[in-house]
């Protein structure tokens, strides 16, 4: 009769081995999912609705960045190149490329400019910046970034709730013949 000799519970060096390079691997993946922007993620757009939506854009476009850098393309008029340049080469977050290019779309000014603006007087918030281009929250123009964000929200077929002024403006639109943001009936 052949009896087998127990084997202890200890790990062997192909584990160890894994564990290590495991070990080794994790800092460097949280680093690259939770990355260091340009400019300090503090949108203070002056709306809580907008900032939390820009806050999930900023998600969106680290982890999908080809229709995030799509969707500035075709329904912002932003350049490619340029929407590129600023996640890729000078570190903006996705939601500040976001906000800089819609407060150009809703202006008729380029993204460009909007966002030489925000490289000189980034201080104080895009709220700031957006009431001195035209774009106050509570004003029409900004009631249209907002409709924007919930057409972004549409494109990419993510859920989004609107606030009470969205809702309050989709039978207005409605009545202009305009389509009325999803949810917001």
């Amino acid at each position: 009769m052949h009896v087998r000799a127990r084997h202890t519970r200890h790990p062997s060096i192909r584990h160890r081995i894994r564990a290590l390079a495991l070990a080794l691997l994790l800092p460097w993946a949280a680093g690259a999912i939770a990355q260091d922007y340009a400019y300090a993620w503090d949108p203070r757009s002056g709306d809580p609705w907008v900032d939390a939506q820009l806050g999930d854009i900023n998600d969106y476009g680290r982890r999908h960045r080809a229709p995030f850098i799509d969707e500035l393309v075709r329904y912002r008029g932003a350049p490619r190149e340029l929407v590129t340049e600023l996640l890729a080469e000078r570190g903006w977050a996705p939601g500040d490329v976001y906000f800089a290019c819609s407060i150009a779309q809703v202006i008729g000014r380029s993204c460009r400019y909007v966002v030489g603006e925000w490289d000189r007087n980034h201080g104080e918030g895009w709220g700031a910046l957006a009431a001195r281009l035209g774009v106050a929250p509570g004003s029409e123009a900004f009631l249209r970034l907002k409709q924007g964000v919930v057409s972004s929200y549409q494109h990419w077929a993510r859920p989004l709730e609107p606030d009470a002024e969205l809702r309050k403006a989709a039978p207005a639109a409605e009545a202009d013949g305009a389509k009325q943001p999803a949810g917001a009936g």
